[in-house]
């Protein structure tokens, strides 16, 4: 299967027993969607604070517990707590607690996500990534910001347009893939 392909009922097994599992994509009355199903077993950080331009993000927790914030205000979140993040809310989450957590992720319109989730699995069963979860490489670091289909919070758009968006297209005339 090529990664810009349908990814249902794909999962993508991590190393330390995290899982991203597509359960479904396509089109509704709403727009296109991509839903996942993310099973963490680390606690900490699950990424870094970021905005989207055009994605919505839903969570709803299934099992254990996950801290958002989302424009400065935090948020804990159990079972059965839903949470929409809209296009340019800055967040970011992290999983609290000792017990696994199993959260639905609906993302509309899904953009690259899918193949962003893809590549960070690729990066990281094969060692590639830092301990805070960042490609060591900074070719492969232009590649997820661009399928993040967003931005970092903190440096200017145009910066990072210019600087991490050079560095994917340069990633690509080299030849890297997922």
């Amino acid at each position: 299967m090529k990664n810009d392909e349908n990814p249902t009922k794909r999962v993508l097994q991590y190393p330390d027993g995290q899982t991203v599992t597509c359960l479904d994509q396509g089109t509704d009355a709403n727009g296109e969607y991509l839903i996942v199903e993310h099973r963490i077993i680390r606690q900490g950080a699950v990424n870094g604070p970021h905005w989207h331009p055009d994605l919505k993000e839903s969570f709803t927790v299934i099992e254990g517990q996950i801290r958002f914030r989302v424009d400065g205000e935090d948020i804990i979140a159990g079972p059965g707590d839903k949470l929409t993040v809209f296009p340019k809310q800055v967040h970011q989450f992290w999983k609290e607690g000792d017990d696994p957590l199993v959260m639905i992720h609906e993302i509309r319109p899904p953009g690259l996500h899918w193949h962003m989730f893809a590549l960070i699995h690729k990066l990281e069963c094969e060692g590639k990534m830092n301990r805070h979860g960042i490609p060591r490489n900074p070719l492969w670091l232009g590649l997820a910001w661009e399928a993040m289909d967003g931005y970092l919070s903190g440096p200017p758009t145009v910066v990072q347009r210019l600087v991490l968006g050079g560095l994917a297209r340069l990633a690509k005339a080299f030849g890297y893939r997922v």
